[in-house]
């Protein structure tokens, strides 16, 4: 028990304000570069889902081969080739925020994809018949009728992918992108307080994930209530 008092007793609550400082700083990094990912995600993945599920091979095949890929490679991997392969071969840089951001969307856009894919298929064919027989083209059906209720059957999964890749752009402080992960990085290697910062780090994603729950829950409910008032 005295160690442990001893131990707390040794912590400066100047070094905890300019960590913790650091560390939210990192935090609004993180959700930054993850709501850019997952939007960008959401328009990928809209698209290739609906080219997934195509009569025509010309857009279906593709469509299948980038989720394939994507989804059978680590976020690691992909985040490697465009940060270090990519450049020989444009002959140019590319700026460690904006590797993370692509490698981040197109990953996040194969999940997606599979996520539009599963909620339109749910989607009775009775709707696709009923927006035909009031004159709306296929586009339009899809547009009106059929995107919208498979976007509010998705909201759970669309809020688990936000989640994982939340967690998922730690991995892009490998290339040295300032997030929560790199920040925490950054201050241990200069504190060589191991312990401290990574619990202080579990807990803010903790923190953050659980939040994001709690909105996804409440976006699911209100959804829900809406859809049997009509």
């Amino acid at each position: 028990m005295n160690s442990i008092i001893e131990y707390f007793q040794t912590i400066d609550v100047q070094f905890v304000e300019s960590t913790a400082k650091l560390l939210l700083l990192g935090a609004l990094v993180t959700l930054k570069i993850t709501l850019v990912a997952v939007s960008c995600g959401v328009f990928i993945g809209l698209f290739v889902g609906i080219a997934e599920l195509s009569n025509y091979k010309l857009l279906r095949f593709p469509a299948k081969i980038y989720v394939d890929i994507i989804r059978g490679t680590p976020l690691l991997v992909q985040i490697f080739i465009i940060y270090f392969a990519l450049p020989s071969i444009l002959g140019t840089r590319i700026e460690p925020y904006i590797a993370a951001v692509v490698a981040c969307s197109i990953n996040s856009g194969a999940y997606v994809a599979e996520i539009f894919r599963s909620g339109i298929q749910s989607i009775d064919k009775g709707q696709f018949e009923a927006g035909r027989s009031l004159g709306l083209t296929w586009s339009q059906t899809m547009s009106k009728i059929v995107i919208p209720q498979a976007f509010r059957r998705t909201i759970p999964q669309l809020g688990n992918e936000f989640i994982a890749m939340l967690k998922d752009s730690s991995l892009v402080s490998v290339i040295g992108f300032e997030e929560l992960t790199r920040k925490g990085q950054l201050i241990i290697a200069a504190t060589y307080r191991s312990f401290e910062i990574w619990t202080a780090v579990a807990i803010i994603y903790l923190i953050m994930t659980l939040t994001i729950s709690q909105f996804v829950a409440y976006l699911e409910k209100k959804y829900n209530s809406d859809t049997r008032r009509k």
